[in-house]
């Protein structure tokens, strides 16, 4: 026995060797994690609604849930674990949700922001059952304290036709989401047919033929000064600009007011049109797929949702529990009256329209009553992009700038200006259009040239903003779309953070990565110009068709 523990001394000794160099080396790769974490965080790895696969694993409760429900996470979570359910959670655009459950992708239920859109659901495939509204949510205006006042909007009636006069005018401007892309968009696009179609019974597709009826919508839309594809990052950026008012969520305006406020800055002032505002109403509903198991746990979180305790939590934040606005009793430090927001006083809520109708007004929206957009593409040539990255990027610009975007109505209008501007070492030339369906030319021009070379990306950016530098902005919305697979190696953000500055005009710069692109370079893009960057790594087209939803 001595004997044996003395021999195994001697292999400790090298044993023991051989655990030290390990753990030096696991310690060194362990320091290099934040780094890795800065170049490419979590969420620009994942491909544009794809979802992970855990939400395939049948022990789970899997919920599908819009994207401007994501700051109820909390809600659904802590309660699943107080009950010991395994629940997966994805969240989507409103607008994509359909989209995605009409492809047969599975889920047990759906938390969307408005029941219009699980109307487009084909029960063949996802057959929604026990729907009910968890909360209220109005589309209203958010005018900054100062220009409300100067417009004569606080404490007094208004109808919708007074902010179409003030838009007319050139006396406001505001912010909003994209209706073909968001909800909250839509639903202010629908609210504003509505009321200016004269609050009919019914709103019919006939009715959207009306040239008076456009006209008043071309008006109003020429209002918007910035348009942005999510409500999240419609937040963001009305926070980093400087904007007047914004069309959105009455939560969203409490939300930007309670960071306003925190931040010393000039509070928003809440409107409501008294001849009717869009009213969500945030359906939590079941998909039935036979398993009694999920329905049993589907209805017990319902049941909490609509629960006083559930009801608390949704209005802490910012979601109305109660129909018709009257509540007295709401804490006012969330829904505050000095920001506009009354719960004492009835809201008149508009009547949506069949599904017909809104696929039509959708349509009549993207061709011909919002504002025409100018947009500059900076597409990456290098010879990094040379094989499949050049074969995806004219595969993403043929599906962009062809009828083939029609079919998710983000195609381009004969309104709309286009610039192409592609770079390698350099930027190698310039190629436009001042009709937004008379793109051939600029389809064969991206298909003539090869890759080769370096990565100019700051020069590219810059050529971008001289080109929109003189736009009208109260006729165009004007940014830029930079596509790189690479690390920009010409050039500096010095440089391109100087002409920025020296043009004085917020241009913004909506990056796409994909190969080996360098996040932390876009990043810094998007922060000096308020846009954003999306990761195009996994399916080059479908980012184009994300970033198409901000411009």
């Amino acid at each position: 026995m001595m004997h044996k523990l003395i021999q195994s001394k001697q292999g400790v000794s090298l044993v023991t060797l051989v655990i030290t160099v390990i753990v030096v080396v696991i310690l060194a790769a362990i320091s290099l994690f934040p780094a890795l974490e800065e170049v490419i965080p979590k969420q620009t790895t994942k491909k544009p609604y794809a979802y992970s696969e855990t939400a395939l694993d049948e022990k789970n409760f899997n919920i599908l849930v819009s994207d401007e429900n994501k700051d109820l996470e909390d809600i659904l979570v802590n309660y699943a674990k107080s009950k010991g359910y395994r629940m997966h959670i994805d969240y989507i655009g409103t607008l994509q949700m359909m989209n995605v459950l009409n492809k047969g992708q599975k889920y047990d239920a759906i938390w969307s922001s408005n029941s219009i859109w699980t109307y487009m659901i084909d029960s063949k495939v996802a057959s929604l059952k026990d729907s009910k509204s968890t909360s209220i949510t109005p589309v209203i205006f958010g005018i900054k304290k100062s220009k409300a006042e100067e417009l004569g909007f606080m404490d007094k009636t208004v109808y919708t036709k007074d902010l179409v006069d003030v838009i007319s005018k050139g006396n406001l401007k505001f912010t909003m989401s994209n209706p073909n892309t968001t909800n909250s968009g839509a639903s202010a696009y629908l609210g504003m047919l509505y009321t200016l179609a004269g609050n009919p019974e019914v709103l019919t597709e006939e009715m959207l033929e009306s040239q008076e009826l456009k006209e008043k919508l071309k008006t109003f839309f020429s209002g918007v000064e910035r348009s942005a594809g999510s409500e999240d990052f419609l937040e963001e950026a009305f926070l980093k600009g400087d904007y007047e008012a914004v069309f959105t969520y009455e939560s969203s305006i409490i939300k930007l007011n309670q960071k306003l406020k925190a931040d010393g800055k000039e509070e928003l002032y809440a409107i409501y049109p008294v001849d009717g505002v869009s009213v969500c109403d945030n359906p939590f509903a079941y998909i039935d797929h036979k398993d009694d198991k999920k329905k049993q746990i589907f209805l017990d979180i319902q049941s909490y949702l609509l629960s006083s305790e559930g009801k608390k939590k949704l209005q802490e934040n910012a979601r109305r529990t109660w129909y018709g606005g009257i509540n007295s009793e709401v804490d006012q430090t969330i829904f505050n009256p000095d920001w506009g927001i009354n719960t004492t006083k009835y809201i008149t809520p508009v009547k949506f329209p069949s599904t017909a109708v809104i696929r039509k007004a959708l349509v009549t929206y993207q061709n011909q009553l919002r504002k025409p957009v100018h947009v500059v593409f900076c597409l990456d040539y290098s010879g990094s992009m040379y094989g499949e990255g050049i074969e995806s990027l004219r595969k993403a610009m043929h599906y962009i700038l062809t009828k083939e975007a029609e079919n998710e109505n983000i195609q381009f209008s004969e309104d709309d200006k286009i610039d192409i501007v592609p770079f390698s070492s350099g930027v190698e030339g310039i190629f436009r259009t001042d009709n937004g369906v008379d793109t051939d030319d600029l389809l064969q021009r991206i298909d003539s040239l090869e890759p080769g070379g370096g990565t100019a990306i700051y020069e590219a950016a810059a050529r971008g903003i001289e080109i929109l530098k003189a736009e009208d902005t109260k006729k165009y919305n004007v940014s830029i779309i930079l596509m790189t697979d690479g690390m920009g190696n010409i050039g500096s953000m010095t440089e391109l953070s100087y002409i920025y500055h020296v043009y004085q005009k917020e241009i913004p710069i909506y990056s796409i990565m994909f190969g080996a692109a360098e996040y932390k370079q876009l990043q810094e893009i998007a922060e000096l110009t308020n846009g954003k960057v999306f990761d195009g790594k996994v399916d080059l087209v479908e980012a184009f068709k994300e970033v198409r939803g901000y411009n």
